[in-house]
């Protein structure tokens, strides 16, 4: 009986993750919310079964994704069916919100790296390389006109700045591809986790954002990351440069996230609105010196738990 029960929730899970494919490949505006929902089948069965039978269910819909698209629509199957599982794994494990979201990270991660690998080694295809190549081109075609209306120094200037910033998204795509996969697993939970009350399945809630506390090792990586580029100085464009770079982005950007969780600790604190505090995040992103004092609020929180020294003087 529980077997029959099994194969025909594994069923209907299995028909609802081929519509949201359809929809997702041959419906262009709405597909890309849809994509989101992809995973939300593997959550609910991996979340209730164990992983033996979770992994039968992520290769029937690896055939079934080949059925009802094409070749190209198995890299999508994969990446949110493996992230799915894996996020109802640790779901049916008890584990926290924190440590789903960063266990579908790094699977999201881990599968855009062999997406992107593949495509380059067996088809000879660099989309990232292709689209900066586009951009280069269309600048160079800009700065033809630009001459005819500006001086000629100005528009030298700004080509140098334009090359120096694809440089740097080239040098910047695994701290792009961290980020997006951050992201796009964290609105993954946020679509699903709503849904799988209504299927019984309860995961634990998430902190208060101001309650959010990142690991105290993280600054002595940032310490260790700025040293090494300070007393190294790497040539630019060996591995050693694109690594410290790479390191030093993403730091940075915990160092924010760090900064913004002490913003609203201490603002809830204060019995400051919350208002303020998201206006705030909101202008830092817009004018970006902003940024850089949070991130070094959140060093010096990292560095002397200013919130331990507030509760204490409480």
């Amino acid at each position: 009986m529980i077997n029959v029960k099994r194969l025909t929730e594994g069923a209907v899970l299995l028909a609802v993750f081929a519509v949201l494919l359809l929809i997702t490949l041959y419906v262009p505006l709405l597909g890309m919310i849809i994509t989101f929902f992809i995973g939300v089948p593997f959550i609910l069965f991996a979340a209730k079964n164990d992983g033996k039978i979770t992994l039968v269910f992520v290769i029937a819909s690896l055939f079934l994704s080949l059925i009802v698209g094409s070749i190209m629509s198995v890299p999508l199957a994969l990446a949110y069916g493996t992230t799915g599982a894996v996020m109802g794994y640790f779901i049916r494990l008890n584990k926290s919100r924190f440590t789903i979201l960063l266990s579908g990270t790094f699977v999201f991660l881990l599968n855009l790296i062999i997406i992107y690998t593949a495509s380059i080694v067996l088809f000879k295809i660099d989309m990232i390389g292709e689209m900066i190549d586009m951009m280069q081109e269309s600048m160079n075609t800009s700065a033809e006109l630009l001459k005819n209306f500006g001086s000629a120094e100005e528009t030298e200037r700004a080509m140098n700045q334009f090359k120096e910033g694809l440089k740097l998204v080239k040098t910047l795509i695994p701290t792009l591809f961290v980020i997006a996969s951050f992201f796009i697993v964290f609105i993954i939970q946020l679509v699903s986790f709503p849904m799988l009350k209504r299927f019984g399945i309860q995961a634990e809630k998430w902190k208060s954002f101001k309650d959010i506390r990142l690991p105290k090792s993280l600054l002595w990586y940032f310490l260790g990351i700025l040293l090494v580029s300070m007393f190294a100085n790497p040539e630019e464009g060996t591995y050693l440069f694109a690594a410290i770079v790479n390191l030093t982005y993403i730091l940075q950007f915990l160092m924010v996230l760090q900064g913004l969780t002490f913003l609203f600790y201490y603002f809830d604190k204060k019995g400051i609105s919350k208002a303020i505090a998201i206006t705030i995040v909101i202008v830092s992103f817009i004018i970006p010196i902003f940024l850089y004092i949070i991130g070094i609020l959140g060093i010096i929180d990292l560095g002397f738990d200013l919130r331990k020294g507030y509760d204490r003087k409480k």
